[in-house]
């Protein structure tokens, strides 16, 4: 830190990054430096902004006190906080994917240099679920959390809820409206979802987990029929992250698009918000939301980050457990039938659940002729002996087409 005229204290901050976030985060820190002087005693002041086409590492890493990394990827941003914590620089960053790989690399090295590695806007946007995990419940047992942490996804089946539309053409206004990438894979298909669980994961159970350890689908074969018809049930479509605890010795970590009853502190969380739920048996649970995308909405969690490491200490300490992560949990289904009009068909369809107990809480039929679908609500069963029950009824010579499963939680919180 530098002195200045008047015995102001400056504190440099070196941005690596120029794009939505980090244009939003340069913009941001000027006008919000009388405050955080304020606060701090320390004056924020952008000592360097490194792009593809300007700026120099090496000068911006010298002349600062704090590194904020925006510019996502593994390479090089791994290269540049290892270099930089190894400087005694303070880490800020939003890189879920770079944290979600190697993230007990950099907190290793964050506590082994003595400097803060602060990430808040790697996950959910402004919802500050990662300072309520470290620090609010650092004395409370977790047993599950579950999120809505894309607000990609959560826009289109919104859409798709409220207008009808197919998932191309709910993603196209996603699209236009700016809450979907050119490139949207990552989003849909779930593995920016699934970064940030491992993220939530390892803090919640202070057990190591990678990405590749995180089970995932996305949104992209869900139809418009499945909403119609899950109404007519009173659910509603959300793409979740679930961490929780199995048993003593295991944990589960996934994402899958789930159903959930209006009672769910999720189920109406609707457009590109975000929302996490914790749950404790010393709290309950406690459900935080807010914008989950946008440069001046992870600006801002970036912001409160910078605030956060020039007031130390603090940082996340080693991995305490070896919960084992498991897949095969027990989870209620919705399945969507197109069946043959014929007699006999539910008959043979509950022949085969009942075969794998699988016990059915409610059933919809729909339609006549070549539109005839049997949908139905099952209750908890082992995922092992539902998908068994969906092969046998794959071959079922009365299906017009391949059976469609979502999953549906169960859980209502008064």
């Amino acid at each position: 830190m530098s002195q200045e005229e008047g015995e102001v204290s400056v504190f440099r901050v070196g941005l690596l990054g120029h794009g939505t976030v980090g244009a939003a985060f340069a913009t941001l820190l000027p006008v919000q430096a009388d405050r955080i002087q304020r606060i701090t005693g320390l004056r924020p002041e952008l000592s360097g902004v490194l792009t593809r086409s300007r700026g120099s590492f090496e000068e911006i890493l010298e002349h600062s006190d704090l590194i904020v990394e925006l510019i996502g990827g593994i390479d090089p941003a791994r290269d540049y906080l290892l270099r930089a914590m190894r400087a005694g620089k303070h880490i800020v960053t939003a890189n879920k994917q770079l944290l979600a790989h190697h993230g007990e690399e950099l907190w290793d090295e964050a506590r082994v240099q003595g400097v803060q590695l602060r990430f808040e806007g790697a996950v959910a946007g402004v919802v500050p679920v990662i300072r309520v995990l470290q620090e609010s419940l650092a004395g409370a047992t977790i047993d599950r959390v579950r999120g809505i942490v894309n607000g990609t996804t959560n826009f289109i089946l919104t859409e798709m809820a409220r207008t009808g539309a197919t998932f191309e053409v709910a993603l196209a206004e996603a699209q236009r409206l700016g809450y979907a990438e050119a490139d949207p894979s990552d989003d849909v298909g779930g593995r920016d979802a699934a970064a940030k669980m491992a993220i939530i994961a390892r803090l919640a159970f202070g057990t190591p987990v990678h990405i590749d350890q995180v089970a995932y689908e996305g949104i992209e074969q869900i139809q418009p029929d499945d909403l119609e018809y899950a109404r007519d049930l009173g659910l509603g479509l959300k793409l979740i992250g679930t961490a929780e605890r199995v048993g003593a010795t295991a944990m589960s970590v996934r994402v899958y698009p789930a159903f959930l009853y209006p009672g769910h502190p999720l189920a109406s969380i609707n457009g590109p918000f975000n929302a996490v739920t914790v749950e404790s048996e010393a709290i309950t649970e406690i459900t935080m939301s807010g914008p989950g995308a946008g440069g001046p909405q992870t600006a801002s969690a970036v912001l409160g980050d910078v605030i956060s490491a020039m007031i130390p200490p603090a940082s996340t300490p080693p991995a305490t457990e070896t919960l084992e992560i498991v897949h095969d949990v027990v989870s209620s289904f919705y399945l969507h039938l197109e069946v043959a009009d014929e007699p006999g068909v539910l008959a043979s369809v509950a022949q085969i659940l009942a075969l794998q107990d699988v016990s059915v809480k409610s059933v919809v039929q729909k339609g006549m002729r070549d539109q005839a679908r049997l949908v139905m609500v099952v209750h908890p069963v082992l995922e092992s002996r539902f998908e068994a029950a969906m092969e046998l009824i794959a071959g079922l010579d009365i299906m017009r087409a391949p059976p469609r499963a979502i999953r549906v939680l169960e859980e209502e919180f008064g």
